[in-house]
């Protein structure tokens, strides 16, 4: 899952009038269509049993304009590799599990000599059926950033970095690992259009043993700003262009400590993290993804996605390049009482959940017991299941987050993760509609 951000929103279903949204500018509300982004995990093909097939038969593929694949490893040598190593790479999900026929996107097993299979093969397969989408590579993450900082450091490091990206997950040079037939020189070109850097955090720390530096966030800019030369140099090479987005934090203090309002200049757009922003690592229950904090929030600090995208919109971001990130899947906490419907009461503990305890997929959430409650002036929705408290997004936040977007001339909406996601596609399609 995400970064977990000490961050604080609220809602009280006392309140019944919604906050008053920026206004934006006559240029940002022309920008062109709205980006729908949804990250396709490549651990979510076990437990899960969420295949690339289902974001086609679910009709997903034809609501998205991005894929974002989580994740690329960096290693130790600041390049971009493949491996088969738990923790450290998944090869054999990415490239190398063959596909039946019933399994696969197109209907087609895959052969057993075949240079590419996995989920890039698949991805490859979406894409033919749906021309229009786009899929990027993500980099980092949570448990994958540790060595980012490294690369980022020098010009030397930061060339090697991102010749590396290009040449494995561009040109489709994957290595041939074990005694798998799969890989080779192209095998994967034509599966990815661009990159994600999901670097978590420059200059703030996310998971315990990241390489930090105060210089993080001028090398984050310096970082990008390769991609982008090299990434338009390979595209002049080949006759088309690649797009380069990065994931970015809501926490206006790591926004400040590692996010220059330059790289804007580099990419594409920029997706907002819109959740984790509480979570059963805290004692009290509360909202991890709502969109305003109103007065009665009791936390410490209180910060909101509106909160974030002004900030950055402060710092001089065009909102046109700003995509505020969904949540599909709640957070959820263990022991609470029935005051205030479970809301900012103390808890024992994370809820139950069936990969992870205190997370639950949406599709997981919406079949427990209990009443739901939805508070449009926080735009956060929770069910109060016995003792546990969930908070997550359904259509109705949708609707008022999309609305959102469109008012503050946002680029679109990004969501994490589509596995979370019903096999009717509810959220994605809301969002669809939402943007439309």
């Amino acid at each position: 899952m995400r970064a977990a951000l000490a961050l604080t929103l609220a809602a009280s279903v006392l309140f019944t009038s919604v906050p008053a949204v920026a206004t934006a500018s006559s240029a940002d509300l022309s920008a062109p269509g709205y980006v729908q982004v949804g990250y396709f995990t490549q651990w979510g093909i076990y437990k899960r049993d969420f295949q690339v097939k289902n974001v086609h038969t679910s009709g997903m593929a034809d609501k998205l304009t991005h894929i974002n694949y989580a994740f690329a490893n960096v290693g130790a040598d600041g390049k971009c590799f493949e491996a088969n190593a738990a923790g450290v790479g998944d090869a054999w999900a990415d490239y190398q599990k063959r596909y039946k026929a019933g399994d696969s996107v197109d209907g087609v097993a895959d052969a057993y000599n075949t240079p590419l299979a996995g989920n890039f093969n698949q991805l490859r397969k979406l894409k033919a059926l749906h021309p229009g989408l786009k899929v990027q590579m993500s980099i980092g993450g949570w448990s994958w950033s540790k060595y980012l900082s490294d690369a980022a450091l020098t010009p030397a490091s930061r060339q090697a970095m991102v010749a590396s990206c290009v040449d494995m997950f561009l040109k489709g040079n994957l290595p041939l690992i074990g005694s798998s037939v799969q890989g080779g020189p192209g095998s994967a070109y034509g599966v990815f259009d661009g990159f994600d850097v999901d670097w978590e955090w420059p200059a703030s720390e996310g998971n315990p043993g990241n390489t930090i530096r105060p210089a993080d966030k001028a090398n984050f800019v310096a970082l990008l700003a390769e991609f982008r030369a090299q990434l338009d140099a390979y595209g002049a090479q080949i006759g088309r262009t690649f797009s380069l987005t990065a994931f970015l934090p809501a926490d206006p203090a790591k926004i400040d400590a590692g996010i220059d309002p330059a790289v804007f200049g580099y990419l594409d757009f920029g997706t907002v993290q819109g959740y984790d922003l509480h979570g059963a690592y805290e004692s009290t229950s509360n909202h991890q993804s709502q969109l305003y904090s109103p007065a009665a929030d009791p936390a410490p600090q209180r910060y909101s996605a509106d909160q974030a995208i002004q900030h950055y919109r402060a710092q001089g971001a065009p909102a046109a390049k700003l995509v505020l990130g969904i949540p599909y899947y709640g957070r959820g906490w263990a022991g609470v009482s029935t005051a205030n419907n479970g809301l900012y009461q103390t808890s024992t503990g994370p809820a139950r959940g069936t990969y992870e305890n205190g997370i639950e997929d949406y599709k997981k959430i919406i079949i427990k017991s209990g009443p739901t409650y939805y508070d449009p002036v926080a735009g956060a929705v929770w069910k109060l299941s016995g003792t546990s408290f969930w908070s997550y997004d359904d259509t109705r936040s949708i609707a008022q987050k999309t609305a959102y977007v469109k008012a503050n001339g946002l680029g679109g909406t990004m969501a994490w993760s589509l596995d979370g996601d019903t096999a009717s596609a509810d959220l994605t399609s809301a969002i669809h509609t939402g943007l439309s």
